[in-house]
């Protein structure tokens, strides 16, 4: 491999472990954050809370229109001009922000809800800016400020939650907490990205740049309405169609499975600037790169899947989720290695300028997680949403792997993936005797799995002496 392809590489690979790092100290420090709500909330208050959620995700569509994806790659390649892309992507996005003011009010009006508007309404808006302004610092590769401002942002949640708690505030509180610490999020990004002299933040609004990017970012946009679709409609539905508390038991055991989510998520949006690059300068080597990508998300995704179906019953004790979560917690566990793995194809057809054909992927998942959920729920309830999550992961993966080897090149699922496949079963196998452990004494079955499961990587070969060494040439490329 060329040395400036391996810079590239030693790049990625060090952001991504910086803001991993910093995002697991933050994801157990937020996970401790819902656990409490969870155990104050009562299932039908907590199933409202997470419905109100899910639906100021599904309107922020109107507020990104694809715009955050085409700002990181256009960024990535033209670094000189992101404070121009970034202040008419907040100037148009104000102005979208009245349109889904009244697309959220009519849903909360629909459910119930609408007494959740306004700070319903402020958490969408800043959300959306906080996101917008870290992928400022993605697209330049400078992560550090990235990685301290995770850690802050779950302190602030943390303390606004514990307060919440102590003076026993109601839904509206926890909503109001959740805006504050994007809002404080978005304060950190403006004063990192000056300081930087990356980009001041202002307004500007230039039609034709907003008119060419709105036709590239089409096909993002739609992706991201299809993809938010199938990721959070599944919530609102069981909150419709079944009773109030069944969304709750739902959304606990929805909470860790989405929680892990950010370890392939940060693995893509720190790779995702790279795989634009490769695809632009070094195409013959853009396969290579996704097929270490792939193999990298599998490793981590499969013990974790894995560990988490087989300890189902001791970690939905010791995470003090509601009793009635654990048959749903299970069965997601099941779509979690799945869920790893589709960030490949997701960041290789959008790095790629393929972004039209990841709309079709996301949009056949779509109309299986929707027919899947209204064919489950009214006769399973929350488990058959868990069941619908599981099965429209494994639609995506293979869509999503279609399309990839038709525009890209095939990924050897197959050989790539059988030998982390057969070490996940040794570990499950080591892991049984231990899966009634409760307490602290949980730390003795993962602990051990993790063991287990390396050791059997390694004798079966799973991580070859090239990766290896590929890693350490990498890292020390970073010193």
């Amino acid at each position: 491999m060329a040395p400036a392809a391996i810079g590239l590489g030693s790049r990625a690979l060090r952001n991504t472990v910086i803001v991993l790092g910093a995002k697991v100290v933050a994801r157990l420090v937020a996970l401790v954050t819902v656990l409490y709500i969870i155990n104050y909330l009562p299932a039908d208050r907590y199933g409202s809370f997470t419905t109100l959620v899910n639906f100021s995700a599904i309107v922020s569509v109107f507020l990104d229109l694809g715009f955050n994806t085409l700002f990181v790659r256009e960024g990535a390649r033209r670094h000189s001009e992101i404070q121009r892309y970034l202040r008419n992507v907040m100037s148009l996005r104000l102005l979208m922000s009245v349109v889904s003011f009244f697309l959220l009010a009519a849903l909360l009006l629909l459910f119930g809800l609408q007494s959740l508007l306004v700070p319903g309404f402020l958490l969408m808006v800043v959300t959306s800016y906080s996101t917008l302004l870290r992928n400022g610092l993605y697209a330049v590769q400078q992560l550090g400020y990235e990685a301290i401002a995770v850690v802050l942002e779950s302190v602030v949640l943390l303390g606004l939650v514990f307060y919440g708690v102590k003076t026993h505030q109601g839904v509206a509180f926890f909503v109001w907490a959740y805006a504050a610490q994007y809002a404080f999020s978005c304060v950190y990004f403006s004063i990192v990205l000056a300081a930087k002299r990356i980009a001041l933040i202002g307004w500007r609004f230039e039609t034709p740049l907003l008119r060419e990017w709105f036709w590239k970012g089409l096909p993002f946009a739609l992706t991201f309405v299809l993809t938010i679709l199938y990721f959070r409609i599944d919530q609102p539905i069981v909150y419709a169609l079944r009773p109030h508390v069944e969304a709750g038991w739902y959304g606990a055991a929805y909470k860790p499975f989405e929680a892990l989510l950010f370890i392939p998520m940060t693995f893509l949006s720190v790779v995702f600037p790279v795989l634009s690059i490769y695809h632009r300068e070094r195409p013959t080597e853009l396969l290579d790169a996704l097929n270490r990508f792939y193999k990298a998300l599998l490793l981590i995704g499969w013990p974790i899947s894995v560990g988490m179906f087989v300890l189902a019953h001791s970690l939905n004790h010791v995470l003090r989720l509601y009793p009635q979560s654990e048959p749903a917690f299970q069965i997601l566990a099941l779509a979690l290695a799945a869920a790893f793995v589709n960030n490949a194809f997701i960041g290789a057809l959008n790095a790629s300028d393929h972004q039209a054909s990841f709309t079709w992927v996301a949009g056949w998942s779509l109309v299986a997680n929707l027919a899947l959920n209204f064919a489950l729920i009214p006769a399973y309830g929350y488990v058959g949403a868990a069941w619908a999550t599981v099965l429209t992961e494994i639609v995506l993966g293979v869509v999503g792997w279609t399309l990839t080897a038709r525009h890209i090149g095939r990924v050897p699922v197959g050989s790539l993936s059988w030998r982390a496949i057969l070490a996940g079963l040794v570990m499950a196998v080591a892991i049984f005797p231990m899966r009634e452990l409760d307490g602290l004494a949980i730390a003795i079955p993962i602990v051990a799995g993790v063991l287990v499961y390396s050791v059997a990587a390694l004798l079966l070969r799973a991580i070859t002496r090239d990766e290896l060494d590929w890693v350490r040439r990498a890292l020390a490329l970073t010193r």
